[in-house]
């Protein structure tokens, strides 16, 4: 399984040759035809944006292709650290990692093209969603509502590891719910309707956070007037 790590790293290769191919072709076929190096310069240039966009599209569904082959549904369990599911959820993030994230997602971060990769990995989120970030470990059991907000390097973890046991929890935001940038909620968190969690805080695991809170910290405490009560 762990050789398994090389098939990205070589689909990243070829897919990135691939897109230099096209265009050299259209680049060289241009000068054949008009005998103007800047025209054929200019033809490519227009080419460059459809040509890569597709090429990121293309990494982003081997991607997904890769997770449910691999994985399938994540399901809320407990897991032997070593064992053929773990090994392969591993080799699913390298595809996560290596093609998809790498080529599209990171530069498309806060735009509907990131709520659409989660989806299609399996996650459940709701309309008007702000989703800036990709750390979703194990989507099919991450839950985020409508007109929820994830701030930029936001992860909202599902799985920790005790005795050598991979426990898998689901984690909700409900609807309204803001996750500040580069905060954490541990499995079984839930995050309470319009509640905001500040930057750089830490939900602990299983705790639920009521509707209409304001909660800052590591770990988060309530905040009442903009002072930690």
């Amino acid at each position: 399984m762990e050789s398994g790590r090389f098939i990205p790293f070589i689909l990243t290769n070829w897919i990135e040759l691939g897109l230099v191919a096209a265009l050299n072709a259209i680049y060289m076929s241009t000068l054949f035809t008009t005998d103007s190096p800047a025209q054929g310069l200019i033809i490519a240039t227009l080419w460059a944006f459809p040509l890569t966009l597709g090429a990121g599209i293309a990494s982003v569904l081997i991607a997904v292709a890769a997770k449910w082959v691999l994985v399938g549904r994540f399901t809320a369990r407990e897991r032997p650290l070593f064992s053929s599911f773990v090994w392969r959820n591993e080799l699913a993030d390298v595809f996560a990692e290596s093609l998809a994230v790498a080529s599209l997602i990171k530069i498309a971060i806060g735009s509907p093209l990131v709520v659409w990769y989660v989806r299609m990995m399996g996650a459940r989120v709701g309309r008007d969603v702000w989703l800036e970030t990709w750390w979703l470990p194990e989507f099919d059991i991450i839950d985020i509502a409508d007109r929820a907000s994830v701030n930029r390097g936001a992860v909202l973890q599902t799985h920790l590891f005790h005795d050598r046991v991979m426990s898998l929890v689901p984690t909700h935001l409900e609807s309204g719910a803001t996750l500040g940038v580069n905060s954490f909620i541990l499995p079984g968190a839930v995050v309470g309707d319009r509640t905001v969690v500040g930057d750089g805080s830490l939900v602990l695991r299983d705790e639920e956070r009521p509707a209409d809170s304001h909660w800052q910290g590591n770990p988060v405490e309530p905040i009442t007037k903009g002072v930690p009560a």
